[in-house]
């Protein structure tokens, strides 16, 4: 099992991964705002790479997020539709956080991405990463990486506060099945 220590090492695996380059090149020109790689596509990137499986998988989603008022959910569809056509080699799921909160019950309007993230159901989830202007990384993850390291999945403090919301969280760890693809996760519920 790969063993990866630090933000720096993580961040290595990233820029070293044809792919994982091309997506987040592809994210930043594409000039929206607040944008980010995000969720699984992150996580399961770095679960595939600590269980030395092939790190990026074609068949995995490519979470792309960004936050901007001024472009309506049919105009995030058909840039969606453009990014499938202009790249069909990857799975794109682009969502502007905007209207995202509607999918999490009780749950107030998001203001950014990085505040939608910190709302995610599982900490483990809670991560982005994209490229700046002068190609260097940034990395959000509200809730640090030792929960993606260490295999660990628990609801982040939004779900936490709200029956609803971890329901839903119960809902949707039972529907994805994480564990058979990565034998050695840990599931910690309150």
């Amino acid at each position: 099992m790969n063993i990866l220590k630090n933000k720096a090492e993580i961040l290595d695996s990233f820029r070293e991964n044809p792919d994982m380059m091309a997506i987040l090149t592809i994210i930043r020109n594409l000039g929206l705002k607040d944008s980010w790689l995000a969720a699984g596509s992150v996580r399961n990137f770095i679960w595939n790479l600590l269980s030395d499986k092939s790190p990026f998988d074609c068949e995995t989603d490519v979470d792309v997020i960004f936050f901007n008022p001024d472009i309506s959910y049919e105009e995030t569809l058909l840039l969606e539709k453009k990014l499938r056509e202009d790249f069909p080699q990857y799975q794109w799921e682009l969502k502007n956080q905007v209207y995202m909160h509607q999918h999490s019950p009780h749950t107030a309007p998001y203001t950014s991405s990085r505040d939608a993230m910190s709302k995610y159901p599982e900490r483990c989830t809670a991560v982005g990463l994209r490229l700046n202007e002068e190609s260097d990384f940034e990395l959000y993850a509200p809730y640090g990486l030792e929960d993606i390291l260490n295999f660990q999945v628990r609801p982040t403090p939004h779900f936490l506060e709200n029956e609803d919301r971890m329901e839903l969280y119960q809902t949707r760890l039972s529907k994805k099945n994480w564990q058979e693809k990565w034998k050695n996760l840990i599931f910690k519920n309150p």
